[in-house]
Parts: structure tokens; C-alpha cells; sequence
């Protein structure tokens, strides 16, 4: 079973995946070897580890040339964050492929505006739902591994509140 598939089936169980956040090979082993089952090479720490805030700087070949090296590094699921996507619906297809030529199991994509910040942070704008629905239709279509996931998140819940981050949540959930 590969990383991917692995991932899958901890999905599927009923309970909770830690995924404890690494920046390069070192972290990564560092979550490995204390027995965690899987890895998040999070886009905030890379860019801290870069001497830069969380706001959209890094860019998709730095965080490519990271996830490799991170996915190198360890034998356990790398889950990714890919931020918006690196732009548009155009713009994540090739996020995507890259991603998934590396070797992750997954990759998250937020529906925050491009330049993106940090979502733990005031000042956030999220894209219209429905620009949100095409760019998961284009990711879910681009990818070649079936096992490779797309995971959604959405900053609505801090713009425009509980309700609508529900109601995406869910309109993203039935895509797949």
C-alpha cells in the first residue's frame, strides 16, 4: 500500500488523524519518529522557516522543491498545504500536478483571494463560492492518482461567519 492509500484508510476510520506540522526533512522525520501516522508540511511554517510571514510570498516551485524534500525525508503520509492553489482555476491544475508528481498523499487548497494570509490572521478575503466549486471541479479533474486527495478548507468562518463557512463546507463536500 502506498502513502496515499495509507492516508485513505485513516481517513475511513472514526477517529481523529494528528498530522503534526514540519517545514523540511528534519521536521518531518522529527513527527515521523515520534510515532505520528502522517505529516502536514504547512505552508506558514515554510515561510517562517524562509524569514517570511504567511501572506502569499512563498511561491508554488519553492513549496514543491519542500514538499519533495519533505516526502524524501519519511515513510508516513505528507498531507500539503498548497494554499489558494497559487492563483485561479488555470493556475491549480498545475499545483496539482506538481504536488502529485512528488509524492504527497494530499493537498489542501483555501478559498481565500490570491495574495492569501495567514488564516489565523484579521484582514482575509475569502473568492466567491462558486469560483471556489470550479477550482476543486478543475483539481479533482487534473488529478491522475485516484488516491491522491483534494481537501478543501475554507477562512469563510472569519469573513463572513459560522453559516456560510457551514454552507461551503458542505457544497465543497459533495464535490468529492
Amino acid at each position: 500500500m502506498n502513502s496515499r492509500q495509507t492516508l485513505k484508510q485513516f481517513l475511513k476510520r472514526n477517529r481523529l488523524l494528528v498530522a503534526p506540522g514540519c517545514f523540511d526533512g528534519l521536521s518531518a522525520r522529527l513527527v515521523e519518529g515520534a510515532g505520528f501516522e502522517s505529516a502536514y508540511l504547512s505552508g506558514g511554517a515554510v515561510a517562517r522557516s524562509m524569514g517570511m510571514p504567511d501572506i502569499g510570498l512563498v511561491t508554488l516551485s519553492e513549496t514543491i522543491e519542500r514538499a519533495a524534500q519533505v516526502v524524501r525525508a519519511v515513510q508516513i503520509p505528507v498531507i500539503a498545504d498548497a494554499d489558494t492553489g497559487y492563483g485561479n482555476a488555470v493556475n491549480l491544475v498545475r499545483t496539482v500536478k506538481e504536488f502529485e508528481s512528488v509524492g504527497v498523499a494530499a493537498i489542501h487548497i483555501e478559498d481565500q483571494i490570491t495574495p492569501k494570509r495567514c488564516g489565523h490572521l484579521d484582514g482575509k478575503e475569502v473568492i466567491a463560492m462558486e469560483e471556489m466549486e470550479k477550482k476543486l471541479e478543475a483539481a479533482l479533474a487534473t488529478r491522475s492518482d485516484p488516491d491522491f486527495c483534494i481537501i478543501a478548507r475554507t477562512d469563510a468562518r472569519g469573513v463572513n461567519g459560522f453559516d456560510d463557512a457551514i454552507r461551503r463546507g458542505k457544497a465543497f463536500a459533495k464535490l468529492g
